[in-house]
């Protein structure tokens, strides 16, 4: 007899039991997310835990599950991080899907102590490891919602049973509700709001002129073409009048691990606005520039936004404000910030290095642009108070500075790209405060 294979080894020194696939995904269909058991094998709860995170957004299939089983039963289960980098490195394929799997990983394998228990009877040298008791952080309720079974619903259901006073009660709650303590559910149905949000008649007057009958000013040119269709007998006069067109709106939003609970809300209501105008530019930056403006105009949103996600490099990493305004004022502002174009800065301005790159980035932005806002959702907070150096030298150069943490601040925001400005409060205002 020949020596056995790794595989074969390892599946003898474990207790756990191996799962085929096919095995495995008939198990998935029928086991239960509420609790792990407690007496049960390693693969099976691996399998509850891939439920989990499928039911909380995350894209897992059998294949993946399997090789995660593989991985867990070859690694040395000696420490709790171990496990975590093994289910880690398997079951999750984007970057902004790891702060969900971060939090359902505590949540599912805290119950009871069962990861610590499963790896002292697989090893003799790992000891049970206490964990210390933690915040609850975003994203959390969406696990929540997962462990216990409850799947958020595609579509906004509509009752008849509900009066409307309920319904508009229910939609209110749901507009002040900051994004990042949203369950899945409710995630799901303000994407939808977002998608239905009206936009202002933003239209202005341009200085190309149309023809008019009815117009005020004669179309020379125009008039001697009809003159000479009739002989040059007579001669009758063309109007015109000055034509209006909507500006475009350019948008510059912070992907850095900072804004992840918000950029997803807010991609949602870019490709919604993207749908509805036809000049809006879109781009992406945390350490590097990314212009995504075609990948938004797909007209599913969950392959607009998988496509962005695909296309970015530096999804939920850090921040280089500067040097990122520097790229597109070099290579995109004349391009895009043509006939009295309206620039949105989503970012909680949170720069420690460069400052004064990004104050001469920001002025070259602000001379460009028709109008400057900037959405920081950092202003949820009632005590904010514009202390950071980059916050300090951003606010010198915008027209307005706004909130962007709920729906209703995102409605605002809409009535904000209109041709009167809404904004109550100077930005410079922020900066004596805080003086």
């Amino acid at each position: 007899m020949g020596r056995p294979s790794p595989r074969e080894a390892s599946s003898k020194r474990s207790p756990c039991k191996y799962v085929g696939a096919l095995a495995m995904t008939e198990q998935i269909a029928d086991c239960s997310l509420a609790e792990p058991q407690p007496s049960g094998q390693l693969a099976l709860n691996i399998m509850h835990f891939a439920r989990a995170l499928r039911a909380a957004g995350l894209p897992i299939g059998p294949g993946a599950v399997h090789v995660a089983i593989e991985a867990v039963e070859l690694a040395s289960l000696t420490h709790r991080e171990d496990v975590r980098t093994a289910l880690h490195a398997t079951l999750v394929s984007r970057h902004e899907h790891t702060i969900l799997f971060e939090q359902a990983f505590a949540a599912f394998w805290r119950r009871r102590g069962y990861l610590e228990k499963l790896m002292a009877a697989m090893s003799s040298i790992a000891t049970p490891q206490s964990q210390d008791a933690r915040k609850p952080q975003a994203g959390a309720s969406r696990v929540a919602d997962a462990l216990s079974g409850t799947r958020p619903n595609k579509t906004v259901e509509k009752s008849s049973e509900l009066s409307a006073a309920l319904m508009v009660s229910s939609q209110e709650k749901l507009a002040q509700k900051d994004f990042a303590q949203m369950s899945a559910a409710e995630v799901t149905e303000a994407i939808q709001l977002v998608s239905r949000l009206s936009l202002p008649h933003d239209a202005v007057r341009v200085r190309r002129q149309t023809a008019d009958p009815r117009g005020v000013a004669i179309d020379p040119r125009r008039s001697f073409r009809k003159s000479l269709r009739a002989g040059g007998a007579g001669i009758e006069l063309a109007r015109r009048s000055p034509e209006e067109a909507r500006p475009p709106i350019v948008a510059l939003c912070d992907i850095s691990g900072s804004m992840s609970d918000y950029t997803r809300v807010f991609l949602h209501f870019l490709h919604a606005l993207t749908m509805r105008r036809r000049r809006v530019h879109s781009f992406l930056f945390g350490t590097r520039l990314t212009n995504v403006t075609r990948l938004l105009r797909a007209k599913d949103p969950d392959q607009a936004l998988a496509a962005c996600g695909a296309g970015v490099l530096d999804w939920a990493g850090g921040t280089r404000i500067g040097s990122s305004l520097h790229r597109f004022n070099k290579d995109w502002s004349r391009r895009v910030l043509g006939q009295g174009a309206i620039v949105v800065m989503f970012t909680d301005g949170l720069e420690r290095e460069g400052l004064d790159e990004l104050a001469r980035e920001m002025d070259r932005l602000h001379r460009s642009s028709r109008r400057l806002i900037w959405a920081n959702p950092l202003l949820r907070f009632a005590g904010f108070e514009a202390k950071a150096g980059g916050v300090r030298t951003m606010l010198a150069h915008v027209d307005e500075f706004r909130p962007i943490h709920n729906l209703a601040r995102m409605s605002e925001l809409c009535e904000a790209l209109g041709p009167k400005s809404t904004a109550a409060v100077n930005p410079k205002s922020w900066l004596r405060a805080s003086v």
